[in-house]
């Protein structure tokens, strides 16, 4: 039996981190991929681990790389492709900065097969071909990678760093689009040597972080396929792709996670609708008859948002997860009558893989009381056995509970209560509301980057609700705070704070509220609107909306609910947490990472100043290195402890003391 595991500021890093899993051909093996924390403790590093799909034994590791190892893939012989920046050796010299290895089924020493200078981005094989498809990034005007390598090396001699850009987007979250954009790169391995051939060499940047599916026989391909008709609008639309053609197979909304069916007659993605003034946009699963050409919704009567697709192995039938109720289950959908039913529902669960023969769906699992492990569900029963994973078991400093509060106009709002341990009547526990990101987003699932736990270990006691906007709860609920943001979320927070701190457990008078995102800009706004909390902690948040909106990589999404913003300015500034900033007293602790182009640093420069001109007492956490999320394994730690530091100051009233390492 595996050694328990204590979670613990000290012990967090060291845990094995499961984020992805794969079935083999045989259904005899399934491979998982894993982040460790590296020998120099600065970073995580991923490798890929074996474990029996019976759960006999455990799971052994079967790459090691300083580099690690990223995108993977079975082929149907059962051996494994894998992306890696790991040095060829049998290549003199070699520049490249990804290179395709081939892992053979039955062990031994990884095989390079192809060297590409930009990286292998994603990898994706044919089920009865020894065909793989790869998302590789590619100089515009060359030909193949050789050439994409020369010029590779001819702008690193000559110093030149310089992107010219004459379309959005330009940049994506923490990078940026280009200098080389986007193309699947068709590789054959049937022979003696891989014959490549390249599928949208016209692609630009269409295939940016495009998902994509390849037919069981390698002949063709289904992907997302991103348009910027005019201006700052993008749009994704769904395209069937063989070698010199491409065929739109649905448009008029945002299409991901393509999957085509087994006798690949279909294909299936979700469709998302443009978001309008008037009403947020459905997520749907569209089915496309490649024959007629015809699209429709397959589960219309279904409630809620469906993530991609994965068919079953007889085509009869699609898996998907779904936030619903504060967790996100595993349905099954059937193809001929659309009648969806919940496979299993005990967490939330990614990386959804049916066995070859359909009698078992595998999958990761996670919640509030555990990291991701590796499960298998039957089908015929819907019986769920947890199979041995790195890093489990883990006990939690702490108990997790659910809790259910009435808002202001009678709806139902969810929240998860993580309680330290001691919480009691006679010693009642400091309270953190916690406001997740989004705004379409639930409280369902194990983070890594904002662990509840750790909160707990210190004492406090943490609020998790979805309000008005979240996921997994209907249409409706997303229409409830549709253009409104602000005025409309906190009231469902304010109503779930209310409930627990009803609780003789939890401590109403010292209390404070955290968020990251738009947890960040509902954070700033509650600073504007109630002066209820002893401490605000805000992470890469929204201050100023017409600012942000100008500055942000995606400034469509906003323009499809508020209207352009060189037209009204009213509608940002009505939502602005900004309007308020004169009615801020509770201290604030400032987050945010220089990377971050989603949010960017000048929402943070711009909190900052107001708030100091001000006289509120607040401070400025700042990474020049990090992103949107704060990743590396210092500076995440660091996170926790100047965040704790600062609460235990104006919650706890113990006065500040700095990280050792700030």
């Amino acid at each position: 039996m595996a050694a328990v595991t204590r979670l613990s500021l000290e012990s967090f890093w060291t845990i094995p981190r499961v984020n992805s899993l794969l079935v083999s051909p045989d259904g005899r093996r399934l491979v998982l991929g894993i982040q460790t924390l590296s020998p120099d403790t600065k970073k995580f590093v991923s490798s890929l681990w074996e474990l029996p799909a019976d759960g006999s034994a455990s799971a052994r590791r079967l790459t090691y790389s300083e580099k690690g190892e990223g995108a993977h893939a079975f082929l149907p012989d059962g051996s494994l492709l894998f992306a890696s920046a790991r040095p060829d050796v049998t290549v003199k010299e070699d520049d490249a900065d990804g290179r395709l290895f081939r892992l053979p089924a039955g062990g031994g020493e990884a095989e390079p097969v192809l060297s590409v200078a930009g990286g292998v981005e994603a990898i994706v094989t044919a089920d009865r071909a020894p065909v793989a498809v790869l998302r590789v990034p590619v100089f515009p005007d060359a030909p193949g990678l050789a050439e994409d390598a020369a010029k590779a090396k001819n702008r690193k001699e000559a110093g030149v760093s310089g992107v010219l850009f004459d379309k959005f987007p330009i940049r994506y979250w923490d990078h940026d689009v280009g200098p080389r954009q986007s193309r699947l790169l068709r590789v054959d391995l049937g022979g003696e040597k891989p014959v490549t051939a390249d599928l949208t060499q016209d692609a630009g940047n269409a295939l940016h972080e495009a998902s994509y599916d390849v037919a069981a026989d390698g002949a063709f391909a289904a992907s997302g396929w991103l348009r910027n008709p005019s201006g700052v609008e993008l749009s994704s639309d769904l395209v069937l792709v063989e070698e010199g053609r491409r065929r739109v197979i649905a448009d008029g909304a945002d299409f991901e996670g393509p999957a085509i069916s087994p006798d690949g007659r279909f294909v299936a993605a979700v469709r998302d609708e443009n978001t309008t003034t008037e009403e947020p946009g459905r997520g749907t699963l569209w089915l496309v008859d490649l024959e007629s050409g015809q699209g429709r919704d397959l589960a219309p009567d279904f409630a809620q948002r469906p993530g991609p697709p994965v068919w079953a192995p007889d085509g009869r039938s699609l898996y998907f997860a779904a936030d619903e109720n504060g967790r996100c289950p595993i349905f099954s959908a059937d193809v001929e009558s659309g009648v969806v039913r919940r496979l299993a529902a005990a967490g939330a669960y990614t990386s959804i893989h049916p066995s070859p023969d359909g009698a078992f769906v595998y999958a990761l699992r996670s919640s509030f009381e555990s990291p991701a492990q590796a499960v298998r569900i039957d089908v015929s029963t819907g019986e769920e056995t947890v199979l041995p994973t790195p890093g489990q078991p883990l006990e939690l400093p702490g108990r997790v509970e659910e809790l259910v509060a009435k808002a202001p106009d009678g709806v139902d709002i969810h929240a998860w209560l993580v309680l330290p341990e001691g919480a009691s009547p006679q010693n009642p526990a400091p309270l953190l509301l916690w406001i997740h990101g989004g705004p379409y987003n639930s409280w369902n699932a194990w983070a890594w980057r904002w662990s509840p736990h750790l909160m707990a270990e210190r004492g406090y006691a943490v609020l998790m609700p979805d309000p008005a906007l979240s996921t997994g709860y209907g249409y409706d609920f997303l229409r409830r705070a549709h253009k409104r943001y602000g005025q409309d979320v906190w009231p469902d927070l304010e109503a779930s704070l209310d409930a627990a701190l009803s609780r003789p457990d939890l401590d109403a008078s010292r209390t404070a509220a955290m968020g990251g995102s738009f947890g960040g800009y509902m954070t700033n706004w509650v600073a504007g609107h109630t002066d209820r909390f002893k401490a605000l902690v805000t992470h890469a948040s929204l201050w100023d909306m017409e600012q942000f909106v100008a500055t942000t990589d995606t400034p469509h999404w906003w323009e499809r609910q508020f209207g352009p913003l060189d037209q009204s300015k009213s509608p940002y500034e009505a939502v602005s947490p900004r309007s308020t900033v004169d009615e801020i007293r509770t201290p604030m602790l400032i987050v945010h990472g220089q990377l971050d182009y989603r949010v960017p640093i000048s929402e943070a420069l711009k909190l900052y100043t107001d708030l100091r001109r001000r006289g509120v007492p607040s401070r400025f956490l700042y990474y020049p290195d990090e992103n949107h999320w704060i990743l590396k394994p210092g500076n995440s730690r660091l996170w926790y402890e100047t965040v704790l530091a600062f609460l235990d100051e104006h919650v706890l009233g113990a006065g500040w003391r700095s990280p050792e390492l700030l």
